[in-house]
């Protein structure tokens, strides 16, 4: 399955996610959740999550590296100051996030399927090809930051 590492935009895989999530809270029973309940959790995690993605779009922007996902290999440097001395992915986890904050709102255990899924994914088809080539392009330094930070939290 390598051929699908570094291939789908995450943004896509999130909407791919987020989208089977609704069908399928369509087709299947609500979860009857406690309305503040999930009101409060789906606040907490669509903030959270926005706030993490924006902390790692702006560290990038100030270290003057690329964002483009498909590509490590145009990473100019290891991006290792603010929200990415906490997790190394914080844009990844963002969307994340996201996914669960909507898996609150669908009021849907099956929807929840869908952030485990996007998880998987990303740390397999983008996360591990992409810890791959910016250790064979930055050596020990990422060696290091990996070792001292973790992928997700």
């Amino acid at each position: 399955m390598k051929f699908l590492e570094l291939k789908i935009p995450p943004v896509l895989i999130f909407a791919i996610a987020f989208s089977l999530m609704w069908l399928t809270s369509r087709v299947s029973h609500q979860a009857d959740m406690n309305g503040t309940f999930r009101l409060v959790f789906g606040i907490i995690s669509l903030a959270t999550g926005g706030s993490i993605a924006l902390a790692g779009a702006i560290e990038f922007k100030k270290a003057k590296t690329t964002f483009d996902p498909l590509d490590p290999n145009l990473a100019s440097s290891v991006v290792s100051t603010g929200i990415y001395q906490h997790t190394r992915n914080p844009m990844y986890l963002g969307l994340l996030f996201g996914l669960l904050s909507w898996a609150f709102y669908l009021d849907n255990l099956y929807s929840f399927i869908f952030v485990l899924f996007f998880h998987v994914y990303m740390t397999r088809f983008q996360i591990e090809p992409e810890e791959r080539i910016l250790k064979s392009n930055f050596g020990k330094i990422y060696e290091l930051y990996m070792k001292q930070v973790p992928r997700w939290l």
